[in-house]
């Protein structure tokens, strides 16, 4: 008989994660774990019933329909069925809401970080509206702009699905990715007042969503981010049209294939300014710390639904006489990967928490989570694809093969050192966020952790001295500053990371008996915390024409 190998299978995703449960335990109080417990089990539940779906069904995507038979122009998009259940899955779980909702007071963004990161995968990255709306719903609350507010954030927030509004974040155009200041769309005013956005913008995702906020240069405004303004778009008129917008093509991606991604032309799309029409850039600033946490929590879905089917796999594939699980190679890989994201996984809660405080925080902790959230996203950006590459390696030739769904994580993972920022512009971020005395301040809120683990005996704080000297060092050198900065961001967050895993290490240890957070704070650390760059001559390597 011809051997047939056993796919890897997922359990319930809440009851099966040791890493989820040991932080919830750690960081909430009992009351509100039991509060929420319910529906954290269900949720995982959902996981594994959606990965099991999908395995049994053809792919599908988002199908852009432009003409209707009689001519009329309609840009219809059509939606994969996750996308179609997505408003009732994110009022009944409160994927948006939970985060602003008084009811667990601080504890609201680990509550709801926590729901984010069990349905991520299921959602076919329905996430990511749902972050551009918790980030517009920040921005107008910061904004106060009273009307706006009034107008949107309710929707935004909103526990019944009829009410529910997504919002798209629309800055990307031809000219410019990052570099906002290159903005092409102009706002122009009507003799009545209405302001009217005119323009290309060049990767619009989720598109499909009620509203967004769109950066626009006021006619006869300056050049320069400065005198940019942050709009308001209602994307329908009331009759459900397209308000002045025309879908040129939905985007041929690499990944995240069942998010609709489109170009589209605003041809006069009434637009409310936030705010004053000017300093747009400013007013988007509020929702980084939140776009860019989202980014990082899905990047630890992703690396934790790798491990999950990885392991599982290493217990049913049996090579050279026994199990993979049973191979020392194979267990020392999986387990050095476990530990990467265990380190991550703490970290990325930690900021969590720390922007659930941010109404109370100090100015030292808003300065601290100014720091750590572009660190934790730069970080858990490219550790995902690290994870998910490996993943594929461990699953060998079925890894390569399409249907077993091990492929779309490793093309899935591959958004998240891009979104909100690439690992560069997030480098260069944490250079202008940590000043001239950043290090310092980084340096002693992680031995405030130190202090709660009983001591440091990874060599955290002298990893973080000499990432200090680093910085000082080139401070009267701009280009040797940038020219490391990756490393150096790499190496604050390796170390910072270190430090929050011991502290929850040494309270699982104490508090439950469980050493396994412990062992994976050596495998981690024992990996090296330090990236810190040695200087290269980097004229020498690249070809003259790149050479300033």
């Amino acid at each position: 008989m011809d051997f047939i190998q056993d796919a890897p299978a997922l359990g319930n995703q809440y009851r099966d994660d040791p890493v989820l449960g040991g932080m919830l335990a750690h960081l909430l109080p009992a009351g509100v774990l039991a509060a929420i417990e319910a529906d954290l089990d269900e949720l995982g539940a959902h996981a594994a019933r959606a990965w099991l779906d999908a395995r049994t069904r053809s792919a599908t995507e988002p199908a852009l329909q432009q003409w209707d038979a009689w001519g009329a122009r309609i840009d219809r998009i059509d939606l994969t069925p996750a996308w179609r259940e997505g408003a009732a899955m994110t009022a009944r779980y409160g994927f948006v809401a939970a985060g602003h909702e008084a009811t667990h007071g601080v504890h609201a963004r680990i509550d709801q970080f926590a729901r984010v990161y069990l349905y991520h995968v299921a959602s076919e990255f329905y996430t990511c509206p749902l972050a551009m709306s918790d980030g517009a719903a920040t921005a107008l609350k910061a904004s106060g702009a009273r009307a706006l507010i009034d107008l949107a954030v309710p929707r935004l927030l909103a526990r019944d699905p009829a009410r529910l509004w997504l919002s798209g974040q629309w800055m990307t155009e031809t000219a410019g990715g990052s570099d906002v200041a290159r903005t092409g769309t102009v706002a122009r005013r009507d003799r009545d007042g209405t302001w009217r956005l005119y323009g290309r913008k060049w990767f619009t995702s989720a598109v499909v969503g009620e509203m967004a906020l769109a950066l626009a240069r006021p006619e006869g405004a300056g050049d320069g981010t400065d005198a940019l303004a942050l709009f308001l778009v209602e994307t329908r008129d009331a009759h459900g049209r397209w308000n002045g917008i025309r879908i040129d093509r939905l985007k041929d991606k690499l990944g995240t294939r069942q998010l609709p991604t489109a170009e589209i032309h605003l041809e006069g799309v009434p637009a409310m300014p936030v705010g004053e029409p000017a300093h747009g850039v400013r007013m988007i600033a509020p929702m980084l710390n939140v776009t860019r946490t989202w980014n990082a929590v899905c990047a630890l879905a992703t690396m934790r639904r790798c491990l999950a089917l990885a392991v599982d796999y290493a217990r049913r594939r049996d090579a050279f006489g026994r199990p993979l699980a049973r191979q020392p190679l194979h267990r020392a890989t999986l387990a050095s990967l476990a530990a990467e994201f265990e380190a991550a996984f703490h970290f990325v809660f930690f900021v969590a928490a720390l922007l659930g405080r941010v109404a109370q925080a100090t100015p030292a902790e808003r300065a601290l989570l100014r720091v750590l959230t572009p660190l934790a996203k730069l970080w858990t950006g490219r550790l995902a694809v690290r994870v998910a590459s490996e993943t594929c390696e461990a699953f060998g030739g079925a890894g390569y093969i399409e249907n077993t769904g091990i492929p779309q994580l490793l093309r899935d993972a591959q958004v998240f050192p891009i979104w909100e920022g690439t690992t560069n512009v997030l480098a260069l971020d944490v250079l202008r966020a940590l000043g001239t005395d950043g290090v310092d301040a980084l340096a002693q809120a992680a031995r405030a952790l130190l202090a709660e683990a009983g001591g440091d005996r990874h060599g955290i704080g002298d990893c973080l001295d000499a990432a200090r000297d680093w910085h000082a060092s080139r401070r009267g050198a701009r280009d040797a500053l940038e020219a490391g900065a990756r490393g150096f961001a790499t190496t604050l967050a390796r170390a910072f990371a270190a430090a929050v895993l011991a502290r929850h290490a040494a309270w699982a240890a104490r508090e439950r008996g469980d050493r396994r957070a412990l062992a994976a704070l050596d495998a981690f650390a024992g990996a090296g915390l330090s990236r810190l760059a040695r200087a290269v001559d980097d004229d020498a390597l690249l070809p003259d024409n790149c050479a300033p």
